[in-house]
């Protein structure tokens, strides 16, 4: 892109802040609202915890370019806590774990949290980086999130949890290479695969009834979507329509120990 005066204006789209020069560095508000105008014509699309990106600013919260691009905006994390919330509203259980074992930012976490009564959180996150700073970000918050550093699988050993808690389970490991604009989503093709991540949560608690709300694209590899939804006792895909002419992202939700 050209500034009008030859020099070229680097565009601040997925490449350059999830494999590009800016995935490790912490971005500035400009910078934020640069990634918002070039990839989805907004400057306020990165909004966090219910505020626009000049508000969270403001308050201290910072993300890394990856992190932009991988976490949840306010709109996106508000449409799946409140699906969240339809469905485990049919439980007669009245407490929940909400589980994010890819916590990145936090902010669907903090939306499902918002919206599910009695909920408590709990995120883990591998990147030390990434960890670092959300760590800080969610003390600005009044949502009560227990954030560890690690990775998931060693972490969920040691959790035990009540046999009459509900287990939320929001699943959003990194896409990476996993996403062609083109091809949609292969959900085996994730860091982790998204079905290793199911079978061994669902192995792990199988003694608790079990929401999944799996993060998902618009278009979705068809024969690694039957994979998955084989792993669940009932299954449903919902794709939220945000006008992104292709790019909109949904949620397939599953179940293991009980059926809506």
């Amino acid at each position: 892109m050209n500034n009008g005066g030859g020099a070229q204006r680097q565009v601040y789209d997925r490449g350059l802040l999830l494999h590009g020069s800016k995935r490790n560095e912490v971005l500035t508000l400009g910078e934020v609202q640069q990634y918002g105008i070039d990839s989805f014509a907004d400057p306020d699309y990165i909004s966090l915890y219910g505020m626009t990106p000049t508000e969270w600013y403001a308050r201290g919260i910072r993300l890394l370019g990856r992190t932009a691009v991988e976490c949840t905006s306010d709109s996106l994390g508000d449409r799946i806590g409140r699906d969240v919330a339809r469905i485990a509203a049919l439980l007669s259980e009245s407490r929940f774990i909400v589980i994010d074992p890819f916590a990145g930012s936090c902010n669907t976490l903090y939306w499902i949290l918002r919206h599910v009564p009695h909920s408590t959180g709990i995120g883990f996150e591998f990147d030390q980086k990434v960890f670092g700073l959300t760590k800080r970000n969610i003390t600005r918050l009044e949502r009560q999130i227990a954030l560890t550093r690690g990775d998931y699988q060693s972490l969920l050993q040691i959790h035990a949890f009540p046999s009459d808690c509900v287990i939320i389970v929001f699943v959003a490991p990194p896409w990476g290479t996993a996403l062609d604009e083109s091809k949609g989503l292969d959900l085996r093709s994730t860091t982790p695969p998204i079905i290793e991540i199911v079978d061994r949560i669902r192995r792990k608690f199988s003694d608790h009834k079990i929401l999944f709300a799996i993060q998902v694209y618009e278009k979705v590899n068809p024969e690694s979507l039957a994979d998955l939804e084989g792993l669940f006792d009932w299954s449903e895909r919902r794709i939220y329509d945000f006008n992104l002419a292709g790019r909109n992202h949904g949620i397939l939700f599953g179940t293991n120990g009980w059926k809506p």
